[in-house]
């Protein structure tokens, strides 16, 4: 039995140690029964092809968009995911972009750094107060669900949009103070917030997304953000990681985050845990409890 780990994790968690094999993925995968892969690591249809002996992909992430799962499935490779336990991590972090966008955390340290504080201004900074505001949250799966649990702290209203029902998107994107995005990236997703959904929002919101970066079109973010079309927003995932639009980074009206909203030392660890889990249930003939293509289960 031969279990690939596509990488070294710093972190000396309690698990099994697996040999980690160098070289490329698609090497790997030609001699193993499971990969435990990250979300930065393209298992293609070429790399599932060249897995004569491959059995399970066990993602380290919630989304899969980095597998080709249909062609999994139609190899009978099993796909598996860790959903759940960092719901409340990313939660956690959609409030930390949130708090720094309304109240302006980040530019106001980066104002004290550089001399400029010359004492307090009743005008200095003034940002966006939540208490009464609307939050719009779009995708109302787990995460959605727990940021908007955390909204009742803050004395907020909730919106919800998700594919089951509740409100439409526009209406939803009129009435916010706050758009927090939390969901999947598909073809349906993709570019979900443009330029048209953006000319919907108040000049007074802000944008919040800790989903996935193509979900945004980063070029017409720019832009709103540069007009002040919107007041203001917050990144912690981007259409091209780790490349982010150039013309964001020159914004101070936006926060940008390296992609940490699982990035918890509990989290970290319980995903890694999930994952073994999912791979021993697979190679030891039992269905895994995250299966992702119930239907290459046979």
């Amino acid at each position: 039995m031969i279990v690939t780990v596509t990488h070294r994790f710093r972190d000396p968690v309690n698990l099994p140690r697996f040999q980690f094999l160098k070289g490329t993925l698609l090497q790997a995968a030609r001699s193993s029964e499971a990969l435990i892969t990250l979300l930065t690591d393209r298992v293609d249809r070429s790399v599932l092809e060249a897995g004569k002996r491959l059995r399970i992909v066990a993602n380290v992430a919630v989304g899969v968009d980095n597998i080709d799962v249909a062609a999994a499935t139609k190899l009978g490779i099993l796909v598996t995911n860790t959903p759940g336990v960092l719901t409340e991590s990313t939660a956690d972090l959609t409030w930390a972009l949130i708090l720094a966008v309304a109240r302006r955390v980040v530019e106001g340290d980066t104002f004290l750094r550089a001399g400029r504080f010359k004492g307090w201004d009743f005008d200095l900074m003034r940002g966006l107060e939540l208490q009464g505001k609307t939050l719009g949250i779009v995708g109302a799966g787990r995460i959605g669900k727990a940021v908007a649990r955390r909204a009742r702290g803050f004395g907020m209203k909730v919106l919800l949009h998700s594919r089951s029902g509740t409100i439409p998107l526009r209406r939803l994107l009129k009435a916010s103070d706050v758009v927090s995005i939390h969901v999947p990236l598909s073809k349906a997703t993709h570019h979900l917030i443009g330029a048209s959904e953006l000319r919907l929002m108040k000049s007074t919101a802000v944008l919040i997304n800790t989903s996935r970066g193509p979900v945004v079109d980063e070029k017409a973010l720019a832009g709103a953000l540069r007009r002040r079309r919107i007041a203001g927003a917050g990144l912690d995932v981007y259409e091209r990681e780790p490349k982010v639009y150039p013309e964001l980074l020159k914004q101070k009206n936006v926060v940008l985050l390296p992609h940490l909203g699982s990035a918890t030392d509990d989290t970290r660890r319980a995903m890694l845990e999930m994952a073994v889990k999912n791979v021993k249930a697979a190679l030891g003939g039992k269905r895994p409890p995250n299966l992702v293509n119930p239907e290459a289960w046979r």
